[in-house]
């Protein structure tokens, strides 16, 4: 028993214990709660601890309230709500203005046709998109932390808003529609769109309301990254009729992907050669120029504007070859020039477009609060995740008053963003980071231009190569599968998650599937709590440290005494699996005492125990079925004979646990501040009923 010796000697007479000195720590009595709080002082104890009336609570609250309200208050205020007012002093003009500049006009000229794009993709007219382009750009430079954030048109989130809108505005079944009735169809479209943009930023300043930033975590990364990967496959799928020229009405609902994919097939031989080859001399540039940006980012002063060369050179092509007429291609047409007048979205649309609001607002949260939080690591600065609900909130419900259909963060405009504006040659000379504070009012420039001055150049733009760019700007969400291996590797319970979410998302529609993905992801934490097993301790030998005793070490155990680890949560859902692991390990059932389990070898000759020392570090919180379930354990092991310890409770479950009463079963002197000074306090106890030999297992 030497090795017990240090955990729990006690000074000699004559000696003094300095329990607060390093030196002393190592010799010194068995420190109970009560004990600890009696030296230590109440510093120590954590908040949930303390006890509060109420009226006190509410007092507390209402001066801080008033605090807020005075002049200080009111100006920190401003401060934590509009950012440009903390960093636009600090801006240093002459080393950051030119990165902004280049990152901004590089990602406008991106947005451009990105935006006319993706409104297609929504189903309302390409103009829309760049209304979309713009006004949640402006908004979100004044109220987003994130500074290398690029907002505006995202395919996700215009997959799933042309969706809804195709399922409450369905186009006739004749199909043959009048220029009249295609501009009021195109009206319903925009309201039902900018009905849902307003909902989801009503939803999200709600959430903000309630300070529900947390929900982002719980939208887990195997999950956003499935979300978007299936998305992907649904926008391509979803422009194979654009690109060869099949005027096929959209497939909506479940097995949409499926649908699409039978009518492309059926429809096949009626596609239009001129369209099917303007496609593919579009992807034939549009995909080696991608590739291009991203094997030579660090050598290219800024991006290959792709897109945008491609938009000239078909609109060029199609103006002069006439291919609208001749050959039957579907342009753009004119783009008004200007801003639409602001309207109200039709509130009466708002209860049908809720539950799809819903995802979309869950959507935008989750993909900006992720790209934000990745940036904010990589160039040390924080995100504040309600702000975030905040601007992307506000962005939607005012842009939705300008026709704007629903907006976030985008992956491949912020992957440009930041190239664009790190990779400028005056920064390399200059060493300076990006910033890219005002990169968003740079970009909103340029897509100010298009609306003003530009428009009429787009006029024979062909849709076809809309819909390329469409699928060309998928390419980073597809090479997302490519983590597949190492996820494989790292953990199979995120791998399952990944994959249920993708194959939900495909098979289904997105928001069901996002749906799927979120509920199977909260299934794997709940079953893994079942699943954790309680473990035996030992103590190593000539040490203090106590480890499972199936690990290949040589471990002390005391006849009669049981070390039991439980490391997971006790709650409802656990308190089944902790009664009987503890009934295994104790001996203990409803008709008396059995014979107790034990994990050393099997030779082993189980001994009744004396005394049990339950380590409740790994117990990181407990409700209140659990609590009651430790009060039983604490009079089933009375009733046995059994002496219960309790070791290294942290202070939320130590109150759930007192509030249950548990000190009408158990002692104060029965709750030890960790499971060494537990120990030392059942060996002195052991010893004093009869001292008994130590059994080594290796």
């Amino acid at each position: 028993m030497s090795g017990l010796l240090g955990a729990r000697t006690c000074p000699g007479p004559g000696e003094a214990s300095d329990l607060k000195s390093p030196q002393g720590a190592r010799f010194r009595e068995p420190l109970t709660e009560a004990r600890f709080q009696q030296l230590f002082g109440d510093a120590e104890q954590e908040p949930e601890l303390l006890a509060e009336s109420r009226l006190s609570l509410l007092c507390r609250l209402w001066r801080r309230r008033a605090r807020a309200c005075s002049g200080p208050g009111a100006w920190r205020l401003l401060l934590a709500r509009l950012p440009p007012l903390r960093w636009l002093p600090h801006y240093r003009w002459r080393a950051w203005l030119l990165g902004d500049a280049v990152a901004g006009v590089t990602v406008g000229i991106v947005h451009v046709p990105q935006g006319m794009a993706f409104a297609l993709l929504t189903s309302v007219p390409p103009v829309f998109g760049l209304y979309t382009s713009f006004f949640p750009v402006l908004i979100y430079t004044l109220l987003g932390t994130g500074r290398h954030l690029s907002t505006g048109t995202f395919a996700v989130l215009s997959l799933m808003t042309g969706s809804a809108v195709e399922r409450l505005v369905p186009e006739p079944l004749g199909g043959n529609l009048s220029g009249i009735e295609r501009e009021q169809l195109d009206a319903q479209r925009v309201g039902a769109a900018a009905a849902m943009a307003f909902g989801s930023g009503a939803l999200m300043l709600g959430m903000f309301a309630l300070q529900l930033g947390v929900l982002s975590t719980f939208l887990s990364e195997p999950v956003v990254k499935a979300l978007t990967s299936g998305a992907a496959l649904h926008v391509l799928v979803s422009q194979l009729p654009s690109l060869l020229g099949l005027p096929l009405p959209r497939q909506i609902g479940c097995f949409a992907l499926f649908k699409t994919l039978a009518a492309v097939l059926t429809a096949l031989p009626r596609s239009n050669p001129a369209e099917l080859t303007i496609s593919a001399l579009s992807l034939a540039l549009l995909v080696p120029v991608k590739e291009l940006n991203v094997r030579f980012r660090d050598r290219l002063p800024t991006p290959i504007p792709g897109e945008i060369v491609m938009v000239l050179l078909a609109s060029v092509l199609c103006f002069t070859s006439s291919l609208d007429t001749r050959y039957n291609v579907q342009i753009v047409g004119l783009l008004p020039g200007g801003f639409p007048r602001p309207l109200l979205p039709n509130l009466a649309e708002l209860p049908r477009i809720v539950a799809d609001s819903l995802p979309v607002a869950l959507v935008t949260f989750a993909v900006s609060a992720s790209l934000a939080s990745i940036y904010a690591d990589k160039y040390s600065y924080t995100i504040d995740s309600n702000q975030e609900l905040l601007a992307h909130g506000v962005s939607n419900l005012i842009s939705s008053l300008f026709s704007c259909f629903p907006n976030s963060a985008t992956l491949a405009t912020t992957s440009l963003l930041v190239d664009a504006g790190g990779n400028t040659q005056l920064l390399r000379l200059r060493s300076t980071p990006p910033t890219l504070q005002l990169a968003g009012l740079f970009s909103c420039a340029v897509v100010l231009s298009v609306l003003l001055w530009l428009g009429p150049f787009f006029y024979y733009l062909p849709k076809a190569v809309l819909a390329c760019i469409n699928i060309s700007s998928m390419r980073q969400m597809f090479f997302q599968m490519q983590e597949l291996p190492q996820l494989w590797r790292i953990s199979r319970v995120d791998f399952a998650v990944w994959m249920v979410t993708w194959v939900a998302v495909v098979t289904l529609s997105v928001d069901l599937g996002l749906a799927v993905g979120v509920v199977f992801s909260m299934m794997t934490v709940v079953c893994r709590t079942q699943r954790v097993q309680c473990l035996a301790l030992g103590l190593a030998e000539g040490t203090e440290l106590y480890r499972p005793l199936r690990e290949r070490h040589k471990l002390l155990q005391i006849p009669g005494l049981c070390i039991l680890s439980y490391p997971t949560p006790l709650y409802f859902g656990t308190r089944g699996q902790f009664r009987r692991t503890l009934e295994r390990h104790l001996g203990l059932r409803e008709g008396g005492k059995e014979t107790p389990k034990t994990d050393g070898p099997p030779d082993a000759v189980a001994e009744p125990i004396r005394v049990v020392v339950l380590d409740c570090s790994g117990i990181t919180f407990a409700d209140a079925a659990g609590a009651r379930e430790v009060v039983q354990l604490s009079r089933r092991c009375r009733d046995a004979g059994i002496h219960l310890l309790l070791a290294q409770c942290n202070a939320s479950v130590l109150g759930t646990l007192t509030q249950a009463g548990l000190l009408d079963r158990v002692t104060p002197e029965q709750l030890f501040v960790s499971v060494q000074d537990a120990a030392a306090h059942a060996l002195e106890r052991l010893e004093s009923a009869g001292p008994k030999s130590c059994t080594v297992w290796v």
